[in-house]
């Protein structure tokens, strides 16, 4: 049985019907990673000698008559998890054995359902780019193109998904960092809500696993279809138990419809700040088209969206302050002096950008407030619509750049050169005030890379945009492989 680019719930079936074993499976990927990872580095910390313990476990388990959710999947988990006996590094060399003694919560609840950790994926230093590579562990090459970047951070998750690695992964977001390697590799990702998901373990070294949630950023799953992405969720939500004893459970509320016919739809393909490049524009309409021709109700404008200019502004601040926060006390102070000579009508990115860097409690504080205010303006938003349909990035997987100086960085699109760092505006959409997104494989571009779009749904509504995600995948078609793809074309 050929199980690489089978999904969760085809492989759950087969287990459950004997026909495939899960040391079987587990064997079948550890042997195409051995294979064709050499050119797409994706796993960079393989957990092989255990992931067939656990295999043989789950076989057991399954024998006594056990059937967990994920029993016997196997699966990959983001390098900056932390996974007892494993290193953590966050891609930083000097960590390269600092070994975790505990699993982080996410993790711990994907192997209580069974799940088979294959390894660790890689990510970028610090998780702070949308291409992954780092000093110690070097850089993932996209499976569609290896002169292409997989995206960032969770760009190992991407491409060891889009490779046939395993059928789940583990990844996080916060500048887009499931969202946008779903994107460059074809694959799906959830951005859940905020605080949806426990991120105690998802932290870099050496602090300590608290039960504190980052500045916007989550845990979130990645799979190869939008049915896995929800069974995935639903293992990995809940509140840290560390903090809320040991009960706890996903109470969301069902998706708001079942039906396409039945949603109601803002699309957007422009953004204030940054053009739309040809190929992801017509992705965006390739799924409004979709939606209007299934009879849903579909909008390009709306007055009740609140301020895109006014949203890209606070997430820029926002996720700036968030970075900040561990930079040498000399340097801040250079940039505070810095700041503090930018006009008061300097409305722009940068200016953004760099206040966010300096801003005092005080005024994040007042910031914070501004969210509160946009929160409040989508509640309104989703009261006559269902979900936001938007890019992820304005481009298709660019080759690699690893300029140090990420500022010098420029990003082409349809033959124009704009700032790198502007890449990551269309995921800040859904990230500022928190709203849970899905990214969904939506076509292709000229030459044959995959882009996808993302489907932003209201808070703690994470169903809604995970069942339009599922409607779509059947009206338009989900997750190719690359090399399938490869043969279509000639």
């Amino acid at each position: 049985m050929e199980s690489s680019y089978l999904s969760a719930e085809q492989l759950s079936s087969a287990l459950r019907a004997g026909t495939v074993t899960s040391v079987e499976l587990t064997d079948e990927a550890i042997a195409r990673i051995e294979r064709d990872d050499t050119m797409i580095n994706a796993i960079c910390v393989p957990d092989f000698d255990r992931a067939r313990a656990a295999a043989r476990r789950a076989d057991q388990a399954r024998a006594r008559g056990a059937d967990l959710p994920l029993l016997g999947i196997p699966v990959t988990v983001k390098e900056s998890y932390d996974i007892a006996g494993l290193p953590t590094t966050w891609g930083m060399p000097q960590y390269a054995n600092y070994l975790p003694a505990e699993d982080a919560v996410a993790v711990a609840r994907v192997k209580a359902a069974g799940a088979v950790v294959l390894g660790k994926t890689n990510v970028p230093l610090m998780l702070r780019d949308w291409q992954s590579y780092n000093e110690l562990y070097g850089t993932t090459a996209n499976p569609w193109d290896p002169t292409r970047t997989a995206g960032g951070s969770s760009g190992g998750s991407a491409a060891a998904l889009a490779a046939g690695f395993g059928a789940l992964s583990l990844g996080s977001d916060l500048a887009g960092s499931l969202r946008n390697p779903a994107h460059c590799c074809g694959i799906y990702a959830h951005k859940p809500t905020f605080g949806l998901v426990a991120t105690r373990g998802m932290v870099p070294p050496p602090a300590p696993a608290l039960p504190i949630d980052g500045e916007m950023a989550v845990c979130g799953p990645m799979a190869r279809t939008a049915r896995d992405l929800t069974t995935l969720l639903e293992v990995m939500a809940g509140p840290d138990p560390s903090t809320h004893g040991l009960a706890y459970a996903m109470r969301l509320p069902p998706a708001r419809h079942r039906r396409l016919a039945d949603f109601r739809v803002l699309v957007l393909d422009e953004h204030p700040f940054l053009p739309t490049g040809s190929a992801v524009r017509a992705a965006v309409h390739r799924v409004g088209g979709a939606l209007a021709d299934a009879g849903a109700r579909v909008e390009q404008h709306s007055p009740l969206l609140p301020d895109p200019v006014d949203a890209a502004i606070l997430y820029a601040q926002l996720l700036t302050s968030h970075a900040a926060a561990r930079i040498p006390l000399e340097v801040y102070e250079r940039l505070r002096t810095s700041a503090a000579e930018l006009g008061a009508d300097d409305r722009g990115l940068d200016a953004a950008r760099l206040r966010g860097t300096v801003m005092s409690h005080r005024e994040w504080l007042e910031t914070d407030i501004r969210r509160e205010q946009h929160r409040h303006s989508w509640r309104r938003f989703f009261a006559e619509f269902d979900a936001v349909v938007c890019p992820i990035a304005p481009t298709p997987a660019f080759p690699h750049d690893h300029n140090p100086d990420r500022r010098a960085r420029r990003i082409d699109i349809d033959g124009l050169e704009h700032p790198y760092l502007d890449h990551s505006l269309w995921p800040g959409l859904a990230t500022m005030p928190g709203l849970p997104a899905t990214a969904i494989p939506a076509g292709h571009s000229l030459e044959g890379l995959p882009v996808g779009v993302q489907l932003i749904g209201p808070m703690f509504e994470d169903r809604t945009p995970l069942r339009l995600a599922e409607l779509l995948e059947q009206a338009i078609g989900g997750f190719r492989p690359a090399a399938e793809s490869a043969d279509r074309s000639r």
